[in-house]
């Protein structure tokens, strides 16, 4: 096959490319400037797609004997991922820029890019499994679920699939890519993972937002909408925040209180106890499946739903229903027509700590990615007794 490897600068990439040659398909290396700050320099393990994330791109292709180019997509992770992520924290939302990324930057812009180009498939560093199915291929974890990355790919379309590669998928560890790659002689065999959000690579992002979100002062209120503070802004609290609330009167129990909710018409930060960020249904459009799911996914049916890419999925069921318009909210998106509803299975999981619309939940059949949803509704237990 023709392959595009996308090299990060990373060691995960590097390797990704080196068996892809190593299989005997011809790879082209690509490194994907998305920095609008061409001088950006990476900083231990915090930032990525640096210039020197490039210039360690370019050092394996050499090595590897590829091709290799730099295209720059700067402008449209801009557009895709950089104002998505200030417009949804504007709107009261927690994103996740990862997911956007691996969307529409990395899997649709470079993909079709790839495609157009004739390349037969694009090869990343993701740790996560392509398995034939019965209606096409199917997204699975990777062998090791400790390294497994199959949480944020779980934007990926039938037909990306149909053009994905991940070579690293049935590796154990991430030691042994390490040690793989120096035995390679790959310079990158040590370079530390990437953490934080790679265009916030000092990881402040309350600071981050404040330069980028108007800073509109607002009412900190209780369920029942009681003033208990004040807020300069509403994008610098996170559902699950307890410190930093500096409310003026104490609750009647004496227990602390917590961030339950973000009302963005009303500009208002919701408190309540801790019980209260119990979520037992959670809620959300913005979905898209990972292949054919094979069956009537309008029926409940017996799932795990995964919140975030380094938590544990937790048993659930889940059902495809439209939106009723007299039920409609301010937090159904406008133009959505259908949401997908997830009820804890809570025979067999507790419920879910600190859901914040925004998230992205991850659909699970065993090891099958089925789907993805954005969260638009958290519904704690005591919510759905009272609405019962």
């Amino acid at each position: 096959m023709k392959i595009l490897a996308a090299m990060s600068g990373g060691v995960d990439s590097a390797v990704a490319a080196a068996r892809a040659v190593e299989a005997g398909h011809e790879v082209v290396g690509v490194h994907l400037a998305l920095s609008r700050m061409p001088g950006t320099i990476r900083t231990g393990s915090r930032g990525c797609c640096t210039v020197e994330d490039a210039m360690d791109a370019r050092r394996a292709a050499n090595l590897l004997e590829i091709p290799f180019y730099v295209w720059d997509l700067s402008e449209r992770f801009k557009e895709d991922v950089v104002d998505d992520f200030v417009a949804e924290y504007a709107a009261g939302r927690t994103p996740n820029p990862c997911m956007r990324c691996n969307e529409k930057i990395k899997f649709q812009a470079l993909l079709d890019k790839a495609i157009a180009l004739g390349f037969d498939a694009v090869a990343t560093g993701h740790y996560a499994m392509l398995e034939p199915g019965a209606h096409g291929p199917e997204l699975h974890r990777a062998s090791a679920w400790a390294k497994d990355q199959s949480y944020v790919l779980g934007v990926l379309t039938e037909k990306q699939l149909a053009h994905c590669y991940f070579p690293l998928g049935d590796t154990p560890s991430k030691q042994l890519i390490r040690a793989e790659a120096a035995e390679r002689g790959l310079q990158v065999a040590q370079k530390p993972d990437s953490h934080d959000i790679c265009f916030i690579p000092d990881g402040d992002t309350r600071g981050w937002l404040s330069d980028h979100v108007d800073r509109t002062p607002g009412d900190i209120v209780d369920a029942g909408g009681q003033v208990l503070g004040r807020h300069d802004g509403a994008h610098g609290y996170t559902v699950g925040q307890r410190r930093g609330l500096s409310l003026g009167t104490p609750a009647a129990d004496g227990k602390p209180r917590f961030v339950l909710s973000i009302r963005p018409v009303s500009n208002q930060v919701v408190v309540g106890p801790k019980e209260s960020l119990e979520i037992t249904r959670i809620a959300g459009g913005r979905y898209s499946w990972a292949g054919e799911p094979g069956f009537d996914v309008a029926q409940r049916f017996a799932c795990e739903v995964q919140i975030r890419a380094h938590a544990d999925p937790v048993p659930a069921f889940a059902r495809l229903e439209p939106i009723i318009e007299a039920e409609r909210t301010e937090e159904h998106r406008v133009d959505a027509t259908h949401e997908i509803v997830i009820d804890i299975d809570l025979e067999h999981a507790e419920p879910l700590i600190g859901v914040a619309p925004g998230q992205t939940a991850v659909i699970y059949i065993g090891t099958r990615v089925l789907g993805q949803f954005t969260i638009d509704r958290a519904v704690a237990a005591d919510e759905l007794v009272h609405a019962a």
